[in-house]
């Protein structure tokens, strides 16, 4: 198995997992992004954030990434984490693998606190939150309408760096070292 940062070849991988999650609320996304659109979002999450691809012998298992959880310049050192994995990756400990690994890219770029957002429900999302130390923030209620419902949505959230009184800008991947990056992916 392998771990690492995305693409735009990974696009058709990727949407074909991402597409297992579409008639599901895990996404409140309607329709499946075509690959001109998804390749978009690989290089606009890749210009600061991590966009991390899991590999075992040529099979995508699945991705994770992170990106600014709001746009002002005082949220500039939180981030939100998404990850999906196949269908047959789920349950072996490669989601929980996959965002220790963003954290710890991210920690390493200044990030101070990171954020889950789970529709709810959705158990096992909120597992993995619980058993990586997130805490539980508050509920968004009925913030989307899918598959005829109104769904809720969980906030968790996790300091992973200490919150000094004057920090640097959060650094982008790039401009870290690229041992030190190949170093925390390889320790997967």
């Amino acid at each position: 198995m392998k771990l690492r940062l995305a693409n735009e070849t990974d696009s058709p991988a990727l949407l074909d997992i991402y597409g297992q999650y579409l008639s599901t609320t895990v996404t409140f996304e309607y329709t499946l992004p075509d690959s001109t659109e998804f390749v978009r979002r690989i290089h606009s999450v890749s210009a600061v954030y991590p966009y991390l691809v899991l590999v075992d012998e040529e099979k995508t298992l699945g991705y994770a990434y992170a990106h600014r959880i709001a746009e002002r310049a005082a949220y500039g050192w939180g981030a939100e984490l998404s990850i999906y994995l196949r269908r047959d990756a789920v349950g072996r400990g490669l989601g929980k693998r996959l965002y220790q690994t963003l954290m710890e890219l991210l920690r390493l770029q200044g990030v101070r606190t990171v954020y889950g957002l789970v529709a709810s429900p959705n158990p096992a999302s909120e597992r993995l939150h619980a058993a990586l130390g997130f805490r539980r923030m508050g509920v968004q209620q009925k913030a989307g309408y899918k598959n005829g419902c109104w769904i809720d949505l969980l906030w968790f959230e996790k300091a992973i760096a200490p919150y000094d009184s004057a920090p640097a800008p959060v650094a982008p991947l790039s401009s870290l070292p690229k041992r030190q990056v190949q170093a925390v992916l390889d320790s997967f």
